[in-house]
């Protein structure tokens, strides 16, 4: 058998392949299986995205590319060349298969709730309310008068913004400017300075209720602590959907409401109480009787939640109503 001559300056033994231990073996077939499963992972993301990869914040559907291509040129690589033997970082190359599996996890568990009907439907125009929508918000302006008074409303984790469409759009037909920020991955905390910027972008509006369902409630409520209510463009009014602030909040000047679920599983109604001692004195509690976690937007089940005993569009009316009743008596 002929043995190719090294190059000069090589040792000897650079012409000679060596052969694959079994740590060699185990750690190449552990990049094409995982390498080929994140290819799989990340279609199936996009497909259980659906219409969410256009209509929602635009960083999920980079992460989503960005884990497309590189799993890809990895699956490629590793399946076109052979297992080699001496292969060298072999440390950094297991820490980076490690890394790749959470990356894969965490592009897995961002897939959102997606909006279903009616918060679909109620993204339609008409001449009460016009609806636009950007890569960063959803804006709902009321066809007539707008009021000074106006909803800047954060979603829970991972949901649709467009979910709570339908029932935040009777504050709009009545005159109230309503913003929904799509905040990035669906994390609220990565929408903090969301408001910051919204806040003097749409006049007649002077002051704001910070709102928000389950996570975006405690992210509204730093809000409302970061910027207290004043004449020009400050904070009217708080509105927690199955929600409570993180922290002690019980000392700030502004008017409350929490309207719960009896059913909800996750913001429970002990959860629910236990937080009145985090809150002003003079906040009021709404409870809608028979209604969930997920009844405060239109985006399906949610893991962990209770039994609904009405139905949605029961849910959803008492909610918007005692919203529409809580905002309305901020307006001058």
């Amino acid at each position: 058998m002929n043995i190719p001559a090294p190059h000069p300056g090589e040792s000897p033994s650079a012409g000679i392949r060596k052969s694959p231990t079994r740590a060699d073996t185990v750690l190449g077939w552990a990049l094409r299986i995982v390498s080929g499963m994140g290819v799989l992972l990340v279609v199936a993301a996009a497909v259980s995205t659906g219409d969410m990869l256009v209509h929602g914040h635009p960083a999920y559907a980079i992460l989503l590319s960005i884990a497309f291509l590189a799993s890809s040129l990895m699956a490629l690589r590793s399946w076109i060349r052979p297992i080699a033997g001496g292969q060298k970082f072999k440390v950094l190359r297991w820490i980076a298969l490690v890394a790749a599996c959470g990356i894969f996890a965490l592009v897995w568990w961002l897939v959102p709730y997606s909006a279903t009907d009616p918060a679909r439907a109620a993204m339609d125009s008409d001449d009460l309310v016009t609806v636009t929508e950007s890569a960063t918000q959803i804006m709902m302006t009321p066809g007539g008068t707008s009021n000074e008074v106006g909803v800047f409303f954060q979603p829970g984790a991972l949901v649709d913004a467009r979910a709570y469409a339908a029932v935040l759009r009777p504050l709009a037909e009545q005159g109230h400017t309503v913003v929904i920020p799509k905040q990035p991955f669906g994390i609220a905390f990565l929408s903090t300075g969301a408001f910051s910027h919204a806040r003097t972008a749409h006049p007649p509006v002077t002051s704001w209720v910070l709102g928000g369902h389950s996570l975006g409630g405690v992210v509204s409520a730093i809000d409302a602590e970061s910027f207290p209510q004043a004449a020009d463009h400050g904070v009217a009014g708080m509105l927690f959907f199955a929600s409570y602030p993180a922290s002690n909040m019980s000392g700030i000047a502004l008017p409350v409401l929490s309207i719960s679920a009896s059913n909800d599983g996750l913001a429970t109604p002990e959860k629910i109480k236990a937080s009145k001692t985090d809150l002003p004195p003079d906040t009021t509690f709404t409870v809608v009787q028979g209604a969930v976690h997920a009844n405060f937007g239109d985006y399906g089940p949610q893991p962990g939640d209770g039994q609904p005993t009405i139905s949605a569009d029961s849910a959803r009316r008492q909610i918007a109503a005692a919203s529409l009743a809580f905002v309305q008596s901020l307006s001058r």
